[in-house]
């Protein structure tokens, strides 16, 4: 059930007034179940494996809260974050290293035909976080199993994050929840933003990225130019609006998840770029892979070794194709680049002209959207050609325009509203309940590009399959 469906209009159309007569027991009841069906909507036999690896994290922690011994403690830990590594290793690549296998031994072993569980990705690392988080003492272990189900299963973030903290969203379980107009002002503010962002200009883009990045060896360096620049902000756009709609859901029903993007494309610096994009994730990684690796407390080849490893991990996190791990490698790359080359002292950019600042920018944007051609590419052969070919211009730049203009004029927009709330500091852009006519004029304004410029396809969104 997608967000951009009218399978998920109807669902909210059902769910919402009931949540808001029940009370706050039941409220919860009714949560719980809602997000059942929500993730039974992809396909029913999967909720196994999502109540599987709730029931078998929940069963640790407590096993852990419980123990004296650290063994037995360990034992716990690495029982329940085996279990989910199985699980999602063998869903989601297994054939991703038999056909590496086979490619490079030249057997022939069998694939394996399934669909991938949508999602899998995301509430595993969130059951990790939460099983790590008690075996190191941060919090204690929910006893509440219903409760515990509910956070791994809350319908807004469950298929494509934000990826939750249990700190942040268990306790709210626990408050009393009341549905009013400045809930429904912001969350209805932040779910316009989000269409706005997939619908007009995600979605038109994808029709035009698609017919390049699909038939690479028909065109040539200037239509890769524009394919891979509309796809920079057809996955920011992508990703970002799900994330914010999800946020602006989860308002409505008195909820808050944390902030997942934060105007990415103008960030200074890779690092500065990596605390604005997919901010749940790269705080996870940082968390739970950086600094168990030794962090910045090591030598400066240690510290670079682990930088290069947490981000071919996170390559690999987002797709089982080597693609994605040339994507991460690179990243990784960009970032011991930066922290050979760049003073820490001097990241500052309050005493750098606007010229220097705007610059930078584009040059951190340039590097940023080099990398998505392997994240977007079908195989690491069309990225090479891809690249190969950036500065063959010996044939017309291919152009959709119908497909494009609208889409591009939707990026202009959104540009413009980043660089304002950059600008001005305006982070409670969308997260206030005033109505004050310049405000009531940019969502109405948003609302008539959605009605008149928006692709109404269903269009899935690209992180769902990750």
């Amino acid at each position: 059930m997608l967000f951009n469906s009218f399978d998920f209009v109807y669902f909210i159309l059902i769910f919402f007034p009931i949540y808001c007569l029940v009370g706050q027991k039941l409220k919860l009841v009714i949560l719980l179940l809602a997000s059942y069906y929500f993730y039974m909507c992809w396909n029913i036999n999967y909720v196994v494996l999502i109540f599987l690896t709730t029931l078998t994290s929940y069963l640790a922690s407590i096993g852990i809260e419980n123990s004296n011994s650290k063994s037995t403690k360990k034992i716990f830990l690495w029982s329940s974050i085996s279990a989910s590594l199985i699980i999602l290793s063998y869903f989601k690549y297994y054939n991703f290293f038999v056909v590496s296998i086979n490619d490079t031994a030249g057997t022939n072993f069998s694939l394996m035909t399934y669909l991938l569980p949508v999602g899998i990705s995301f509430y595993t690392f969130e059951t990790f976080s939460y099983t790590i988080d008690v075996y190191n003492k941060k919090l204690n272990a929910e006893r509440n199993f219903w409760i515990y189900a509910l956070f791994v299963a809350f319908f807004p973030k469950l298929v494509a994050g934000p990826i939750e903290r249990s700190e942040n969203l268990i306790p709210q379980f626990y408050k009393k929840k009341t549905i009013n107009f400045k809930n429904i002002t912001i969350g209805v503010k932040f779910i316009i933003m989000g269409f706005f962002m997939k619908l007009v200009i995600a979605d038109r883009l994808s029709i035009y990225v698609d017919s390049v990045y699909n038939n690479v060896n028909l065109h040539s360096g200037g239509t890769f130019i524009l394919a891979t620049l509309s796809f920079s902000f057809q996955i920011l756009c992508d990703f970002a609006g799900y994330s914010t709609i999800a946020i602006g859901i989860a308002k409505c029903l008195d909820y808050d998840l944390m902030l997942n993007f934060r105007r990415p494309y103008l960030a200074l610096y890779f690092s500065d770029f990596w605390k604005r994009w997919h901010i749940s994730l790269s705080s996870w990684f940082r968390d739970y892979i950086y600094i168990p690796l030794g962090g910045n407390r090591a030598s400066n080849f240690k510290v670079y070794r682990n930088l290069f490893l947490t981000f071919l991990i996170s390559g690999l996190w987002h797709g089982a194709n080597w693609t994605f791990v040339a994507w991460g490698a690179l990243h990784g790359i960009f970032l011991i680049i930066e922290s050979i080359f760049i003073n820490k002292e001097k990241k500052s950019f309050l005493n750098q002209s606007f010229i220097l600042r705007f610059f930078k920018r584009v040059f951190i944007f340039l590097l940023v959207s080099f990398a998505w051609i392997f994240f977007r590419a079908n195989s690491i052969n069309d990225a090479l050609t891809i690249i190969n070919s950036l500065f063959n211009y010996n044939q017309p730049i291919y152009m959709d325009s119908k497909t494009l203009f609208f889409g591009i004029i939707g990026v202009a927009i959104l540009l413009l509203l980043d660089t304002i709330a950059e600008r001005f500091n305006k982070n409670n852009f969308l997260n206030n309940d005033k109505l004050s006519f310049p405000s009531l004029f940019t969502f109405a304004f948003l609302v008539i590009m959605i009605a008149y410029f928006g692709v109404f396809d269903g269009g899935q969104f690209i992180y769902f399959q990750f």
